[in-house]
């Protein structure tokens, strides 16, 4: 497995503990680096994925919430709300990655933590962000 794609299963687990307990990033991410055995460049882009993502949670979600049609924050699935906020941090402050890469990679994350739907759901949500909010790739 490519290191960025570990640190991003790792990233979505952290914030998916993150909404569904009261642990701090901190002792979330604290508790991943204990018990995986990770290069100081994984962490590093974990932790950097978490920390922007929850920095920036309003702007994403707001983000996300413009181009999701019909649909609630709290109305999605846990787990592909938080492929779409990593995926859309990752677009928005993490100049460094193609947009093609983030999409990519989330979309593989929806296919292995979540439904065949998902992906496809996950795709669309993304590239409307793209061209709806007119970043470059």
């Amino acid at each position: 497995m490519k290191k960025r794609t570990k640190a991003r299963e790792l990233a979505l687990e952290a914030l998916y503990r993150f909404e569904i307990t009261s642990n701090t990033p901190d002792t979330i991410l604290d508790d991943i680096c204990a018990r995986t055995h990770l290069t100081k460049e994984i962490t590093c882009f974990m932790q950097a994925l978490v920390y922007t993502t929850i920095k920036e949670l309003i702007a994403i979600d707001e983000i996300i919430s413009c181009v999701v049609e019909n649909w609630k924050m709290d109305r999605l699935a846990i787990i592909d709300k938080n492929i779409l906020r990593l995926a859309t941090c990752e677009i928005m402050y993490f100049k460094d990655t193609p947009k093609k890469v983030s999409i990519n990679e989330a979309i593989e994350l929806a296919k292995k933590y979540s439904t065949a739907e998902s992906s496809k759901f996950v795709n669309g949500i993304l590239d409307k962000i793209i061209n709806e909010k007119k970043v470059e790739s």
